[in-house]
């Protein structure tokens, strides 16, 4: 009788856990196949990078890059760019964006890449800026290295 009993219960259960680990497998089959919002934001801003500057080097793009500069970079880098800011002295290899021969061979492409994703101790700006915002921010800081030519 207590067999029978048993029996009936295992039963009335079993739906219920397979019930179960159908919906656990569903879910996680439904998450794999979803491509992440943020992978196609990194495609976007690694072709935007590998596009080249689409920002013509203008005052009022210097400008812009300036105001974004002052935010982000400012710190570390200086108000000058001369990689003297406040922070600076916690870190090495801040480069010098006045002295022309640090940026001559990387190419706008790459400081683009650098910026977004950031570099050693330099953090990503990520998506907190639009693509035109850092290239205005390559265009203030080639500007920086030109003041001083």
């Amino acid at each position: 009788m207590k067999k029978k009993l048993l029996n009936k219960e295992v039963f009335k259960k079993a739906p219920l856990v397979l019930l179960a680990l159908f919906f656990f497998v569903f879910v996680l089959w439904a998450q794999k196949d979803q491509p992440s919002a943020k992978a196609s934001e990194n495609k976007t801003s690694q072709e935007a990078g590998a596009k080249g500057n689409t920002v013509k080097p203008s005052p009022e793009s210097i400008t812009k890059g300036k105001k974004l500069y002052g935010f982000d970079c400012e710190m570390c880098h200086g108000k000058n760019g001369d990689g003297k800011g406040d922070m600076a002295s916690d870190m090495k290899n801040v480069t010098d964006f006045t002295n022309p021969d640090a940026l001559k061979n990387r190419t706008d492409s790459e400081l683009f890449n650098v910026i977004r994703k950031g570099k050693g101790e330099m953090p990503a700006e990520g998506d907190r800026a639009k693509d035109a915002d850092i290239w205005n921010l390559v265009n203030y800081i080639r500007s920086l290295a030109k003041k001083q030519e």
